[in-house]
């Protein structure tokens, strides 16, 4: 809600530049899918190691507290 009176208050302000910035929101969003993408393999990959490195100690029966 606060994002949106924000952007209300821009256009009242500066129409110009409220209305580039509507129009160029999808195209700042879809350059930054592949990061995002990106980033999720990369906490995969992260939880995956951290598994492996655990189940040493998960399979000789040690319990964490919580």
């Amino acid at each position: 809600m606060k994002t949106f009176l924000l952007w209300l208050l821009l256009l009242f302000f500066c129409w110009p530049l409220a209305l580039l910035a509507l129009v160029l929101w999808p195209l700042v969003w879809l350059v930054l899918l592949p990061f995002r993408l990106l980033g999720i393999a990369v906490d995969g990959v992260f939880g995956f190691l951290r598994a492996l490195i655990s189940l040493p100690a998960r399979m000789l029966g040690s319990r964490q507290r919580a």
